[in-house]
């Protein structure tokens, strides 16, 4: 059984580095590559990063209702191709989503049973200096990621986890927990359970 993990955060909040950090060290996931019609970035890789798109190819997929999920997010298109979930399953990985609010909620529509995990900065002070150090964006950019950021923060109670991006290190440990806890749960377990139950009834 699959289980979908949706990961969001606010941008710069450190939500790239701690799913490349879960991918390395947690085994059995795969993780979702999303389609964008933005630009590729520094040294982005088509397949790797995003897949890259025209807008008119992006709309087009839309009207095909090809995308798990799909939102407008400064401008540029951003979704998950159903296909992604299948491919999942096939391998017998559970699937990774680093996705935002919107996509989250529209991805819980479909898949109510996925676990939700929002990333939180410590505060707006942190956001910001991150933002900045990262030297991608102008002033005026950062504002409205920051912006952006305050809307997006209020919507931490509709996921099921919280994690405060503090300490590295911590925030690692705690994702990786959460991914193994929602592992062991009974419900998504069962079909395992019985034959270790049967070998107790001879």
């Amino acid at each position: 059984m699959t289980t979908v993990f949706i990961i969001s955060a606010p941008s710069g909040s450190g939500k790239s580095t701690l799913v490349s950090r879960l991918m390395d060290s947690v085994a059995g996931l795969m993780f979702s590559i999303s389609y964008t019609t933005r630009k590729p970035r520094g040294a982005e890789i088509e397949g790797r990063n995003y897949h890259y798109v025209t807008r008119a190819d992006f709309e087009a997929m839309i009207e095909q209702g090809e995308f798990l999920e799909w939102a407008e997010v400064f401008g540029n298109y951003y979704g998950t191709h159903c296909s992604i979930l299948e491919k999942a399953r096939a391998r017998g990985k559970d699937l990774v989503l680093d996705i935002d609010v919107q996509g989250a909620r529209q991805v819980k529509c479909h898949l109510p049973e996925a676990v939700t995990i929002f990333i939180l900065p410590p505060s707006r002070e942190i956001l910001e200096q991150r933002l900045r150090a990262r030297g991608e964006d102008d002033a005026a950019v950062i504002e409205r990621r920051l912006h952006e950021a305050a809307k997006e923060i209020g919507n931490y109670g509709a996921y099921d986890y919280v994690l405060i991006n503090h300490d590295l290190e911590e925030s690692d440990a705690v994702l990786s927990g959460i991914v193994y806890a929602e592992r062991a749960r009974r419900t998504r377990i069962e079909e395992r359970i019985h034959p270790i139950l049967e070998t107790f009834r001879q």
